[in-house]
């Protein structure tokens, strides 16, 4: 493939690469990237804590929950794949069980096949370049899969707190825009790459094999 397509692809894998590393370490390690958020807006009985301060807001991270207290300070759970959140006030009581939240494993996943992609895409060897753009189709898969998982959390967070009546609002975390360019720049890597293979086609590039005909007369 040409520098003029090969270098986009790289740097588009780059960024993508980036973006999924800081969505993969998410809470607790990087306090502010997280996938959804509660606002607790009233005063009532809020999330398992002890803590007298009371809770501000809670952030739905990937290995973890944070909880934002009013002084400002922030308490997370166990560090772990998959936890759980329960909500308990005077109208009744729910949970964010482990089965929604253990999905979001996927990330680190995906960022590990982009690094391969990015990796194999500095090669300008067609064998490696194949590769190259197998393993940019599986991360954009995986991507969009853990953007998927990141929807069907929000969406489950937003209709348990509703279904409590308590006034608490729900939002989307910079974590979930980040899951979401993700993917977008792997599918534009994608493109850019296919582009560059059927430019050199139609160009006779030497490092695609070429095809004979034999002549019988």
């Amino acid at each position: 493939m040409s520098h003029s397509f090969r270098i986009p692809v790289i740097v588009i894998l780059f960024c993508a690469f980036v973006l999924s590393i800081f969505v993969s370490i998410s809470l607790p390690h990087l306090k502010s990237v997280d996938i959804t958020r509660v606002d607790f807006t009233s005063a009532g009985s809020i999330p398992a804590s002890d803590n007298p301060n009371g809770i501000a807001h809670l952030r739905f991270g990937i290995w973890a929950p944070c909880y934002y207290l009013m002084d400002g300070q922030s308490e997370c759970g166990v560090v772990g794949h998959g936890y759980s959140v329960d909500f308990i006030s005077l109208y009744g009581s729910d949970s964010i069980t482990a089965a929604w939240t253990r999905g979001l494993a996927v990330h680190p996943v995906a960022t590990g096949v982009t690094f391969i992609a990015l990796v194999l895409s500095l090669s300008n060897q067609i064998t490696v370049s194949f590769y190259a753009f197998i393993s940019i189709l599986l991360a954009t898969l995986l991507g969009l899969l853990a953007f998927v998982l990141d929807i069907a959390l929000e969406v489950h967070v937003k209709t348990v707190v509703n279904s409590l009546s308590l006034g608490y609002t729900t939002s989307t975390g910079p974590g979930f825009w980040l899951s979401f360019v993700s993917p977008v720049l792997l599918i534009a890597a994608s493109c850019v790459d296919i582009l560059g293979r059927r430019r050199d086609r139609k160009s006779g590039d030497s490092s695609y094999p070429l095809s004979f005909t034999k002549n019988w007369t």
